[in-house]
């Protein structure tokens, strides 16, 4: 079954749909996705249902997106994308002290005090055999004992935390092979469809003003820009500015080698 959701030009697949074609396409089933990427198929069929709340959040429903999505042949990092849309946007990143931090503190030994009672005693007995060999001429030197008070414990190990995971940096430079890197940066609100080669839509929505996107597709995309004018782009590294005059709609194809056509 599938399901649609309707937009401004006309209506498209949902996610969960994608994933469920997809799927399909490449000639498995519930029970056999389940198996390779160990989510349960109750789960699976929720999400082509594009019910996530099983998932348990939204953290979580991105993994297993990203999962599905390699097994089934779809670029992940695109399905995330438009999951994120969906769903108000990509969150903000999470520490990781945080995520690992144990639900009840560490109980940290006490240090214990030193020993007194067990010093004193020592140095009595010493102070005892002395005066008794003084008080019978005892001749030649008399054995001194060595006393040592008992030292404080040594203080516990600091703590270390664990360190913040460093951001997944997109990266923008030319990829080499026949892998294009696409980015969009919205100077005002602008209506965009992006495709790869084959059609396969990447993305379908508007992009807010001073927001950049980035899409990764094999041998080019296909972009409809609903305002020519109003974004900037970066292809392969490589910065072609605005594509079009403000207000003007059009389509382009970027390619590796970044050339553009109708």
């Amino acid at each position: 079954m599938e399901n649609e959701e309707s937009t401004g030009q006309g209506s498209r697949k949902s996610l969960g749909a994608t994933l469920a074609e997809a799927r399909q396409a490449a000639g498995l089933t519930v029970e056999q996705l389940s198996v390779r990427s160990r989510v349960r198929d109750t789960l699976i069929k929720a999400i082509e249902r594009d019910e996530f709340s099983l998932c348990g959040g939204d953290f979580y429903a991105r993994g297993h997106i990203r999962n599905l999505s390699k097994l089934v042949g779809l670029d992940a990092e695109a399905m995330v994308h438009e999951f994120d849309e969906l769903h108000g946007g990509v969150p903000l990143p999470v520490r990781a002290a945080a995520v690992f931090q144990a639900e009840r503190p560490l109980k940290i030994r006490q240090r214990r005090s030193p020993n007194w009672a067990m010093a004193m005693a020592v140095a009595l007995a010493v102070i005892v055999v002395f005066g008794v060999v003084k008080t019978m001429g005892g001749a030649g030197d008399v054995p001194t004992a060595e006393v040592h008070s008992a030292s404080p414990a040594s203080p516990p190990a600091s703590i270390v935390k664990a360190p913040e995971p460093k951001k997944r940096a997109a990266s923008l430079g030319a990829r080499g092979g026949d892998t294009v890197v696409f980015q969009v940066r919205a100077e005002r609100s602008s209506r965009l469809d992006v495709r790869d080669a084959k059609g396969r839509r990447l993305f379908s929505g508007t992009l807010k003003a001073g927001k950049t996107s980035v899409w990764k597709a094999k041998t080019g995309v296909r972009v409809t820009f609903g305002d020519g004018g109003a974004v900037s782009l970066l292809v392969n590294g490589k910065n072609l500015g605005a594509p079009g005059r403000p207000g003007q709609s059009l389509k382009r194809f970027y390619g590796v080698a970044t050339a553009s056509r109708r």
